[in-house]
């Protein structure tokens, strides 16, 4: 049995060093419970043990789950860390409180529309490919000044700063280094960076959410395709 507690204890600890070791306030970086295919008791006992960020990566997935949840647990707010579809734009602005991966200039206006239209306006990261990987989402980095430019200036979403997925045969840091050159010369002070595997070295390089999900939840469950 996963004791989500402990983990959840251990993962805040090891946040609280590093963030330390790099002469940071812990509490300026908060802990992304990723629940992806969890179900919703693991997720109860992560609210249950504290924990009030999660995130998602299938917009789907997350309708089903956390309507109830959030009813359940007002103070919870739900992070989108996965691809969106335009078609599925209107039921992330109502349903999320932030969406991290926006990354394109017809995913950006419509987000400006629909946060028009329903009066709820979730944070915006915009997802950054610093790798510049075909197979990945993602603005390329040359790109993503005159794409914060877009966001922020000219459509006005709530952009509050970057996210990335590093390559996962590369070093972690040449990627967080990236990021945070970006954000620093674009004013922005949101970084979401680090995974399970790399979350600590993240933190050194400014990361403001880091997205955890098995440190705290074990492996993933599967679920059928739909």
């Amino acid at each position: 049995m996963v004791d989500i507690a402990q983990n959840l204890a251990a993962v805040r600890a090891r946040i609280a060093t590093a963030a330390s070791d790099a002469a940071r306030d812990p509490d300026s970086v908060a802990l992304v419970a990723v629940s992806k295919t969890q179900p919703p008791g693991s997720i109860i006992a992560a609210l249950k043990a504290g924990q009030t960020v999660f995130g998602e990566n299938r917009l789907q997935e997350a309708a089903e789950k956390w309507p109830a949840l959030k009813a359940a647990f007002p103070g919870a707010r739900l992070h989108l860390i996965g691809p969106l579809q335009r078609n599925k734009a209107r039921r992330a602005v109502e349903l999320c409180d932030a969406i991290e991966t926006v990354d394109s200039p017809r995913l950006a206006r419509t987000l400006a529309r629909l946060m028009e239209e329903t009066g709820r306006r979730p944070d915006c990261y915009i997802q950054a490919n610093t790798g510049e990987e075909p197979q990945k989402a993602g603005v390329l980095p040359q790109e993503t000044d005159g794409f914060i430019g877009l966001c922020r200036d000219e459509l006005g979403l709530p952009v509050k700063g970057l996210m990335c997925i590093p390559p996962q045969d590369e070093e972690p840091s040449l990627h967080f280094a990236l990021l945070a050159q970006i954000a620093h010369r674009n004013d922005l002070s949101g970084l979401s960076m680090g995974m399970s595997g790399d979350y600590e070295t993240a933190i050194a390089f400014g990361a403001t959410l880091v997205r955890v999900g098995t440190a705290i939840f074990g492996p993933r469950q599967l679920r059928p395709e739909t």
